[in-house]
This record gives C-alpha cells, sequence and structure tokens, in this order.
C-alpha cells in the first residue's frame, strides 16, 4: 500500500500561517502582534534564500532521487509554493492594514514622505543631512550597465525621475536603504506629546530624493521600494589543502553571487521601472515575482521602537531560579549530587554561566570542553570559558562553522577563542556538529569527577529568554563517559567517527544511532499493543520530514500504540484509513519559540524519555554529529510528562496538524481556557 506524505516545504509555509496567525489575533498584545509580522517576514526570507533556492536546482537533476528527497516534483512544489505565498503576502498585508488601526487608536501612526507637518519637514531634512546622507549611495541604472551587487536581506529604493519637458522619457535610478548604519525607524517630533509618529529611513531619504540628485535637474520623482531574496548555500570545495575556516571564507563571499528566488516590489511601482529590473535581474515566470505592499524586509519590525502605551507583562513572562539553587549554594555542589532538569524560558539561564563560571575558577578543574553553535553576540559562556583558560584550564570549544547563516560570527569567534589559548574544533569533514554538549573534569583527592550538562538547545543566554528548551545538568558517570567519546570523535576528524560512537552506551547518537534505537523503541510499543497491552508515544519536535521513522510510525498506527506528536513546524505525516489508531498531532504557537525536542517511550511503564538535540528530520540523523540523553531520575521523569501533558491539553495556542493543513485551533470543549506556556510557568513555579 502506497504511503502519503506531506511536502516538506508545503508544511514549512503552513507552520509560518500559524505565525501570521499570531499577528491577526487581537488578543495579542499591540507591539507582539507586529513582531510576529517580523518574525513572518525574517522566516518568508530565510525559506526562499535556502529552500526555494534548493528546489530550483534539483530542478536541473530529473532524477528520481531528487524527486523523493522532496517527496514531488520540485517544479510541482515550486508551482504551489508560489500561490501559497501570494496568497500570504495578500493576508500579510490585510493583517498589517488592520494592526495600523490599533496603532492609530493608542495615537501612534506611521508618516510618510507626503503628510508630515512643517516643523516635521525641517526635522526629516536636518537629520537626512546630518545622519543618513553620509550613508546614502545613489546609482544611475542604464541599459547597457550591468546592475551593480545587490545585497541580500538589503531593502532598495526604485525611483523613475523626469523632467517636466519631458513627456515620455524616465530616467531610473536605485539606493540602498543603509539599514545597517541607521535605524529603519525614525521618531518624529510632534506637537501633540501623547501622540508619537514614526517614520521609516526609506520615506526620509524619498523625502529628500530632489536634494540627492539636485544637481541633474529632475522635476519629477517616483519612489518605490523591493527586495530581492537570492540563493544562500555555498558549496564547500574539496581541496585537502584549504582549512574548513578558509573554505567558509570562500564560501561566504560566494554568496554574492547567488542566483536570485524572489523578487517582490510595491504594486504601486513605475511600470517601466519594474519592466526594466526584472530583466535586469534575469528574472522569468518561472521565479517568484511577488507583488506587494508599500513596506517590505518587514524582519526589522521584530525591534519596532517601543511608542506604545505601556501593557502590564504578565507575571508568567517573568524568569525564576530553578528551587534546586534557590539556597545560593555553589551550582556545582548541587549538580554533583543531584540531576537538575532546566526548562526555559521559564527558569533563568544563570545557573549554567555560574556552572561554568565556578570551573574557571576552581583549582580541582582540569578541563572543559563544550560544543557551540549559535552563540550570544556578547558570550557570557565565552567570557567564562576564556576566564576558565586564564586560570590554567584546558578548554576545548567545538565550533560549528557551518551553523546556517552564523558563519561569519563564528569564525571571529574562533579567531577569538584560539588568541586566549582555547582548542578550537571545527568539526569533520561532511557532518555538521549540532549536538549540545558540555563535560567538566575535576580531580579531588586523587579521585576524578566528572559533571556538565546537555540539552535541546544552544548555549545561548540571550535566545533562552524566548525559546522553550529544556537543559539537564548532572554528574551520571555513563553520561559523562559518552560525551567524552562524542569529544573523542571530534579531536580526530579524519578518522571513521561510527565505530567509537557504537559504543556509547547513555547517549543516543547520530549519525545512525539514534534512529536506530529509535525505531528499537517503536518495535518494542508495537509489541505491546499487538499483544494488547499498553502502548504509548509522545514526540516533540520542531520538524518531522523522515521518511524511515515516519514509515515506523505508520507501522506503529496500523498496530494500535497510541501516538502523540507537538510539533512546531515541518509535519509530514498523514493519518491513513488503515490506521488502528490515528496520530494525534498538534502544533504550538506562542510568544515563546516552541524548540525542546522530548521523546517519550511507555516501555511497559518503564517510562523511557530522551532530550534530544536532533529533529526527526534526514538531515539531523544522517548527516550531523546529535546527541539525545536519557532522564533518569524519576521526578525529573514526571516534571517531563506533566509538561507534555500540559502542553496536549493546549486549547488556546495549539493548532490541529492535519493533510490539509488548516491549521484549525484544538476546540475548548470544557469551557476552561488552557494555554500552556502559561499553565507550564505556574507549574514549574509551585514544585
Amino acid at each position: 500500500m502506497a504511503q502519503q506524505y506531506n511536502p516538506r516545504d508545503i508544511t514549512w509555509l503552513g507552520f509560518n500561517a500559524r505565525v501570521l496567525q499570531e499577528a491577526k489575533d487581537a488578543s495579542v498584545p499591540l507591539p507582539l502582534r507586529i513582531r510576529f509580522l517580523g518574525i513572518f517576514s525574517n522566516n518568508l526570507d530565510e525559506f526562499f534564500r535556502v529552500r526555494v533556492a534548493g528546489l530550483k536546482r534539483a530542478m536541473d537533476f530529473k532524477t528520481k532521487i531528487i524527486q523523493e528527497s522532496f517527496y514531488e516534483a520540485p517544479s510541482k512544489i515550486l508551482e504551489k509554493i508560489n500561490k501559497i505565498v501570494i496568497t500570504q503576502q495578500e493576508d500579510f498585508d490585510k493583517t498589517w492594514r488592520e494592526i495600523q488601526k490599533e496603532m492609530g487608536k493608542q495615537n501612534v501612526f506611521i508618516k510618510d514622505s507626503k503628510n508630515l507637518t512643517a516643523a516635521q519637514k525641517d526635522f526629516v531634512v536636518r537629520y537626512f543631512d546630518e545622519e543618513v546622507e553620509s550613508n546614502v549611495i545613489p546609482i544611475l541604472l542604464h541599459d547597457n550597465v550591468p546592475m551593480p551587487y545587490m545585497r541580500d536581506k538589503s531593502l532598495y529604493i526604485g525611483i523613475a525621475m523626469r523632467r517636466k519637458e519631458w513627456k515620455y522619457e524616465s530616467k531610473f535610478a536605485m539606493i540602498e536603504v543603509p539599514t545597517r548604519t541607521n535605524s529603519r525607524f525614525v521618531i518624529l517630533p510632534t506637537e501633540d506629546k501623547s501622540e508619537k509618529n514614526v517614520m521609516l529611513l526609506e520615506d526620509v531619504i524619498i523625502y529628500n530624493l530632489p536634494h540627492i540628485f539636485s544637481y541633474f535637474g529632475y522635476d519629477e520623482f517616483e519612489a518605490n521600494c523591493f527586495k530581492v531574496t537570492k540563493d544562500a548555500e555555498f558549496d564547500l570545495d574539496n581541496d585537502i589543502k584549504t582549512t574548513l575556516a578558509d573554505k567558509i571564507e570562500k564560501g561566504i563571499k560566494s554568496r554574492r553571487k547567488g542566483k536570485p528566488t524572489r523578487f517582490v516590489f510595491d504594486k504601486e511601482m513605475d511600470k517601466a521601472l519594474l519592466e526594466f529590473l526584472i530583466k535586469k535581474l534575469n528574472l522569468s515566470k518561472k521565479d517568484s515575482i511577488i507583488p506587494g505592499q508599500k513596506i517590505h524586509n518587514f524582519r526589522h519590525f521584530m525591534d519596532f521602537p517601543d511608542v506604545f502605551k505601556a501593557y502590564e507583562k504578565p507575571v508568567e513572562r517573568t524568569q525564576f531560579t530553578h528551587p534546586a539553587f534557590a539556597q545560593k549554594e555553589r551550582v556545582t555542589d548541587v549538580i554533583v549530587q543531584n540531576d537538575v532538569l532546566l526548562t526555559f524560558p521559564y527558569h533563568t539561564y544563570v545557573p549554567v554561566i555560574d556552572l561554568l563560571r565556578e570551573a574557571a575558577m576552581d583549582p580541582h578543574v582540569k578541563s572543559i570542553q563544550i560544543t557551540a553553535y549559535r552563540l550570544s553576540s556578547s558570550s557570557k559562556i565565552v567570557n567564562a570559558l576564556v576566564n576558565a583558560v586564564r586560570n590554567g584550564k584546558e578548554v576545548t570549544v567545538m565550533l560549528e562553522l557551518r551553523a546556517r547563516f552564523d558563519e561569519e560570527a563564528n569564525l571571529e569567534w574562533k579567531e577569538k577563542l584560539e588568541l586566549e589559548g582555547v582548542k578550537v574544533l571545527v568539526g569533520i569533514p561532511n557532518k555538521k556538529v549540532h549536538a549540545k554538549l558540555c563535560v567538566i573534569k575535576k580531580r579531588v583527592n586523587n579521585k576524578t569527577i566528572q559533571y556538565g550538562f546537555i540539552s535541546t538547545g544552544n548555549f545561548n543566554e540571550k535566545t533562552a529568554r524566548i525559546y522553550g528548551d529544556s537543559l539537564l545538568m548532572t554528574a551520571n558517570r555513563s553520561i559523562m563517559a559518552d560525551i567524552n567519546k562524542v569529544f573523542n570523535v571530534l579531536r580526530k576528524p579524519k578518522e571513521d567517527p561510527m565505530p567509537v560512537l557504537k559504543t556509547c552506551k547513555s547517549l543516543l547518537v547520530c549519525p545512525q544511532f539514534m534512529r536506530d534505537k529509535i525505531i528499537w523503541h517503536i518495535d518494542k510499543e508495537i509489541e505491546e499493543a499487538k499483544a494488547g497491552r499498553k502502548a504509548e508515544m509522545i514526540i516533540k519536535v520542531n520538524s518531522l520530514s523522515d521518511k524511515i521513522l515516519i514509515n515506523k510510525m505508520y507501522d506503529a498506527a496500523n498496530a494500535g500504540v497510541d501516538i502523540k506528536m507537538i510539533v512546531r513546524g515541518i509535519y509530514c505525516a498523514v493519518n491513513q484509513k488503515h490506521f488502528k489508531k490515528k496520530i494525534r498531532a498538534i502544533s504550538i504557537v506562542d510568544e515563546y519559540l516552541e524548540h525542546a525536542r522530548i521523546m517519550f517511550f511507555y516501555n511497559k511503564g518503564k517510562e523511557d524519555f530522551y532530550l534530544s538535540s536532533a529533529d526527526w528530520m534526514a538531515r539531523n540523523l544522517d548527516f550531523r554529529i546529535e546527541a539525545a540523553t536519557p532522564i533518569l531520575q524519576k521526578d525529573l521523569k514526571k516534571q517531563l510528562k506533566d509538561m507534555l501533558d500540559i502542553q496536549l491539553s493546549d486549547n488556546v495556542k495549539a493548532r490541529i496538524l492535519d493533510k490539509n493543513i488548516r491549521n484549525e485551533y484544538v476546540k475548548n470543549e470544557d469551557g476552561k481556557p488552557i494555554r500552556s506556556q502559561i499553565e507550564i510557568y505556574h507549574y514549574l513555579k509551585n514544585l
């Protein structure tokens, strides 16, 4: 019987539609609604830079393997994507108009170059002269001159210029809006103190166009914004004489040459200028040419200025200290005695930083080994590690240089860490290191003590305030031994990692072995279901697209295993008629980004739990170094089960994942609203 799947990229667009639902929700505070618009826009940019670019490349390879990896022919998926994106853009524009009405009720207005007071006009001219003009580079466009290099993620103003005596002829120009050096938002002076006026940087420039082009004698200007999204993938050459860092640096530069994957423009743009740009960018009807409203690059709106009436932040959005550390004991002393489960962003990240700071100053500590994927821009983790080196500790950091869009930042971290004396590992060929691991080793009275932590998310104190993740702090010998094995593999990048990883006894590791163990667990549940006994599994991941595991889930559903899924984004599984028990799948999109990966298998009442860095995707399970840790203490197992049950009972922010990706909210059957992020706060606070 042929299995059914939802195409990965179509289900991802379904996830972004859920983000847009949050922006549309009138019960969400206005600043957050604007922020969700920014998140939606930023998500879509990355989608076109990576996924659409990959589909376009795949169209050049008409092989069965390529088609199977995308679940459908890439050309068909691209057609669906374009239709969905255009519909979503219309929905986005409508939502923004509604939000602007709500902003007006709070006396907050977006001003453009056509509706300024006399005082504001003077301010805009002066502001442009003092703050902006030096960063503005106008470029004249000509038929016989190639288009200048255009940055991905940048916003551009397309300008059609005329003189009154020219009846039919226009000259074209473009200006990159300098958001790298100037704020996108300019607060204008107002006579009414209760009124807030915000002007976008592009409108400041548009107002000053007569001044910018004054020496050309143009009388009329028609200016509209547009942006180009480019293919962001790059291939690493196989030159064995070149270091990985050099290859990454070369790859970053090659992104400049990426082909356009999307062209978004103001639908009011001068038609002749629009045709000129499409022609010069070598775009065709097959490309994503998307008309929109006046404002583009909404990602900046994630940082919209704080100009609204203060709203009282719910107490549930306040981080608190885990009770294990409430008595201000040394974190190290607590961890050596008992495992501690931190749940972010409810718990503060401070104990993680404190553990590293204590290790840096502890005379008995000999070494620290830690992985790093995406670090905070002003990382306290790095500061603690540098302090450890200065105190004579041996510090090893596995720094993943191939973390997408963080490559440049990680190259800078590599240089900084090495200057301080940190040993920096950069991974193994063709395998990203995505595992979140730390092991600290100390010697006390000729006895070695090891402790550390393992997480579902990055070691990043900034994102720990907004990402829902779990982190286990432990001194379990078997777990620490396995973490050491992973680092031994990373220290020898030229050797085959599989023989060493295969010896891990507690951790489930990738490549390969984590999937094998997951299949083993599912098979155990299938056996129980077929024997008429209780069989249950709960899986929480960001994405589900791995065909092998989906097919194994289908086998389990057909056998009657009770399967519950909490999947934030991509969800390729589809319930089928022959299933004895339907798979129940929901997605929760709320103020915090649900990022934790948690696996639960009933296993005859033993209740096996794992925290994992890996999603159920082929890229994670086959092409990355990943790790999942078992949870061994009964009280921590209960915590995880209780929190999963709370999320499965969410009837406020949970959407049903079905074949048609309709994003219908879970119905409130008994009249009691359950918003899981609020309920989990209270649950943890009362432990």
